[in-house]
């Protein structure tokens, strides 16, 4: 992902989506960023392409396995390549 939001382009009113869903879908699909959407100048949701949001979560998804396995390493739950290989019955 790693995309910044400009916010002279991609904040939009929810109105705006009411009126032209596809323009705005369109908008985040085209400039590769999210696009948020706002009621009354607060932020109410976000409009993202689907390659974007899988991406995210995809990213997300690797990050939490990356923590995982710092804690683990922290924690001495760890395994010797030997051992792992044997487990799996590599060797």
């Amino acid at each position: 992902m790693g995309t910044v939001t400009k916010f002279s382009e991609d904040v939009v009113p929810l109105g705006d989506l009411k009126v032209n869903p596809g323009k705005v879908v369109r908008h985040a699909h085209e400039a590769g960023r999210p696009v948020l959407l706002t009621s009354h100048g607060r932020g109410v949701a976000v409009v993202q392409s689907l390659a974007e949001f899988e991406s995210a979560q995809e990213e997300r998804e690797f990050m939490r396995a990356v923590v995982a396995g710092l804690t683990d390493l922290e924690d001495g739950r760890v395994l010797s390549l030997a051992d792992v290989r044997r487990r799996l019955g590599l060797g």
